[in-house]
């Protein structure tokens, strides 16, 4: 149940204190209004420093080889059977290949990008390119790495001038300052310091010179230039299995926006055609030097035939033995087909075997007929394809490339496995049709010995020939396939975009401005509320349980600014005046008079005869001798006979409302003074500041006394006090501080009630436990609160805890550094 209640006290105090940083905020509106102003004004700056950034995009499908995206569907079908154009492109890989440092140096070499152009603006520089653009640069004799900077004045007359010259030291050239061109409309080449520079006019120029143009030029390193694009660049691919990839670019031009992407598409497609040209290109290598050397063989064939027909003049065995030459050639022709995948087989395999061979691609649909050879041979170029893809874009210690290469040298054991394994089959079915052949052959015992070796050259013939013919179909295969290679993207959507700019975004940046203007304001109050430790009002009291007799608002202005400036004596004179006038409906009066009127219902006149009110507090200038005075001056209207004595012995400074006279209640405690000798009256004026005929009897301190202590302990001070109780209502006593000096526990023995003034903005909220403890222990005699120093919040109508008013000190007696009362 208790935590129940304190959680509801700190919630109610956390609305409270919200309620009232609202209600300061407003107050301090001024603040936000010069926030604001800064702060939009900077985003203004801010919008109209920075360069307005364009961005262009583009649309690409990655075409699937499998579904033969060439020319005439048939083409297309039969060349994907030939197994020339089989890729199963990775989109993936693609996205890389795009996004290549490589590809954005060639686009950069290739449109010139490593010289820009610009303009000076009023607050950025404008960047020049394409239409806006009349003229080029270029700078054969210069490094790739070397970076120069000039400007070119272009005139209407069609003169350039070139300037701007700087040496390796930074220092500008002055021999010469300038190089004149004396038309830029035609290709021009000058001597400059930084070597021959070409000048060239700009054919998408769209404008006209009609004044005076000064262009500033920066040639920077073509690989930095590369790198940076290629950070622009952005390349990326929707989610799910999708071949389309979307590109953007962003840039000051978009001119150059567009370049770039079409650049980057255009030099993509260029090397995605060489490497798919690199299997046609091995395998027509193959074919050539095949068929050089089965072309030597026949032709020696040929002629062995030709000679031994003409020397032993052969008949025609095919007539003679018409019944078992059918049979043999059965035979001969299974020996023939064997024969031939023999071949073929052992010369793969020979080529496979070579080391020197180990990344080059193996011939595709060589003949062998077998699928799962054939299958393994595509499989295993597509892999060193994709091998040496990465080899050049990384190098050969890349951890993929080595996976790659234990990869191919698995699959080269496989084909060399299944191939051995293939020619061991075909020699098996090779002497199996032999013997058939021997078979039918033996029935033939009637042929000539002529017959068996014409026939063995005949076959051989047959052999080469066949062999022959088949290299050539594949050669003229080959040659259709190169040149049917088609792109393997297509633009969807070619590089475009809007023309509203991207960076900076003025609505972002002005909504941060209002942002900052508002949040920067409310911060430094909040800042400033946390670290506040004061009393701020009466918010800050609730929680004491000493009877509170009212709160007082400041009675005066307080002093802001340069005000805080003026002469001491000017404000020491507004300090000392009593605001309570007889008659006036004023705050400050209505205050006093709230305190009067609870004071006396805290105070029973009927059983004591007399009250004895001691004001003190817990840190000098809270203004405790204002309010003795003042409270005395509303008393003594109310037709009371009030006395106020000043017994702050040591400051003194109530004495100051009547002139500090001489002889004072120092001299009565000493015995050098009567009464009535030391008694100041002080009459207590009207609203118009006409004499009210009311009397407020003043006992000021008189000289200061070297021991203000012992002679408070005097028996003359409990004679004093006896003498006031019985001739006035109220005796007033205005005291120094607590626990600063023990003046205040010593006379509170001769006092009814003890107001304790809290000052709003010089109490530490620290003490108010202390204050609360003074209380319960009945430290001091009847204690009750004042609150002084409140400042009336005119927009939110609460008692703010700014301001002080009064700045009354204890400098001298209680510290170097202590204020005035």
């Amino acid at each position: 149940m208790q935590e129940n209640e304190n959680n509801n006290e700190v919630r109610e105090q956390q609305s409270f204190n919200i309620k009232e940083l609202l209600w300061l905020c407003l107050s301090r509106w001024y603040w936000f209004v010069i926030s604001l102003a800064i702060c939009c004004g900077y985003g203004c700056y801010y919008i109209l420093k920075t360069p307005r950034v364009y961005s262009r995009s583009a649309t690409l499908v990655i075409k699937d080889d499998r579904l033969g995206g060439t020319a005439g569907g048939d083409v297309g079908a039969s060349f994907t059977n030939m197994g020339f154009l089989q890729s199963n492109t990775n989109v993936s890989n693609e996205v890389v290949s795009i996004q290549s440092p490589v590809v954005m140096y060639e686009v950069v070499k290739r449109f010139g990008l490593d010289v820009s152009y610009s303009t000076k603006g009023m607050f950025h520089n404008n960047a020049l390119y394409g239409p806006n653009l009349p003229l080029t640069l270029s700078f054969p004799d210069l490094p790739e790495d070397k970076s120069v900077s000039l400007a070119v004045t272009v005139e209407p007359s069609g003169k350039a001038v070139l300037s701007g010259f700087v040496n390796a030291d930074g220092e500008p050239v002055t021999d010469p300052a300038e190089v004149v061109v004396p038309d830029y409309h035609k290709l021009d080449t000058v001597a400059t310091p930084y070597g021959k520079i070409a000048v060239a006019p700009n054919a998408t120029y769209a404008g006209k010179v009609s004044a005076p143009l000064e262009i500033l030029v920066s040639r920077h390193p073509v690989s930095a230039v590369a790198q940076g694009y290629a950070s622009r660049l952005h390349v990326d691919m929707p989610e799910g299995w999708s071949s389309v990839i979307n590109m953007s670019f962003n840039d000051v031009s978009t001119a150059r926006a567009t370049d770039v992407l079409n650049g980057v598409i255009e030099v993509y497609n260029e090397n995605w055609i060489r490497d798919k040209n690199r299997v046609a290109v091995s395998t027509s290598e193959f074919i050539k030097e095949r068929l050089a050397v089965i072309e030597g063989e026949l032709g020696n064939v040929d002629s062995d035939i030709s000679s031994y027909k003409s020397t032993h003049l052969v008949p025609d065995v095919e007539q003679a033995s018409a019944l078992y030459f059918n049979r043999a050639a059965e035979a001969s022709d299974e020996v023939v087909s064997l024969n031939n995948r023999l071949s073929m087989a052992r010369y793969i395999r020979s080529y496979l075997a070579n080391s020197a061979n180990s990344f080059n691609v193996l011939p595709a649909n060589a003949g062998l007929e077998e699928f799962n050879i054939e299958s393994q041979i595509a499989s295993y170029n597509k892999t060193l394809l994709e091998r040496n893809n990465l080899v050049e874009n990384s190098s050969t210690q890349n951890p993929l490339v080595i996976d790659l290469d234990n990869q191919l040298a698995g699959m080269r054991q496989s084909i060399l496995q299944s191939i051995d394994n293939y020619i061991v089959t075909l020699n098996a079915s090779v002497r199996t049709a032999q013997n058939n052949q021997a078979t039918a052959s033996s029935r033939l015992q009637s042929n000539p010995t002529q017959a068996r070796y014409l026939l063995s050259v005949e076959r051989q013939q047959k052999v080469k020939e066949s062999l022959y013919l088949y290299l050539l179909q594949k050669r003229e295969e080959n040659e259709l396939s190169q040149a049917f290679t088609a792109y393997n993207t297509r633009v969807i959507t070619p590089p475009m975009g809007n023309d509203s700019p991207i960076s900076p975004n003025r609505r972002n940046v002005m909504l941060m401005s209002v942002l900052m203007g508002l949040l920067i304001p409310f911060g430094l109050i909040y800042i400033s509320e946390n670290f506040n430790t004061k009393v701020r009002g009466r918010k800050d009291l609730e929680r004491l349980s000493v009877p509170f007799l009212g709160e007082l608002p400041l009675g005066f202005h307080r002093r802001r600014g340069l005000e805080r400036l003026r002469k001491a004596k000017e404000s020491e004179k507004e300090q000392r005046v009593v605001m309570v006038r007889k008659g006036s409906g004023n705050i400050i009066n209505e205050a006093f008079r709230v305190v009067r009127t609870n004071l006396e219902l805290m105070a029973d006149a009927e059983s004591t005869g007399a009250h004895t009110l001691m004001i003190t507090s817990a840190n000098p200038g809270s203004g405790k001798t204002f309010i003795a005075m003042n409270l005395a001056s509303v008393l003594a209207i109310k037709d009371k006979k009030v006395i106020v004595v000043d017994l702050d012995l040591r400051k003194a400074s109530l004495s100051e409302f009547v002139g500090k006279p001489a002889k004072g209640v120092s001299a009565y405690l000493s015995g050098h003074a009567t009464l009535d000798e030391i008694m100041v009256h002080y009459g207590v004026k009207d609203r118009k500041g006409n004499d009210a005929n009311v009397v407020v009897d003043v006992l000021p301190v008189g000289a200061i006394p070297p021991n203000p202590s012992e002679m408070l302990y005097s028996q003359r001070l409990k004679a004093l006090m006896e003498t006031l109780r019985k001739e006035y209502d109220y005796v007033i006593l205005d005291c120094p501080p607590v626990e600063i000096v023990a003046d205040a526990k010593i006379i509170n023995r001769y006092a009814d009630m003890t107001i304790f003034v809290v000052r709003t903005g010089l109490l530490e909220r620290d003490m108010l436990p202390r204050i609360q403890e003074f209380y319960d222990n009945q430290r001091y005699h009847n204690m009750a609160i004042i609150l002084n120093g409140t400042e009336k919040d005119h927009i939110g109508g609460v008692y703010s805890s700014y301001g002080y008013g009064y700045g009354y000190g204890y400098g001298y007696g209680y510290g170097k550094n202590a204020e005035k009362d």
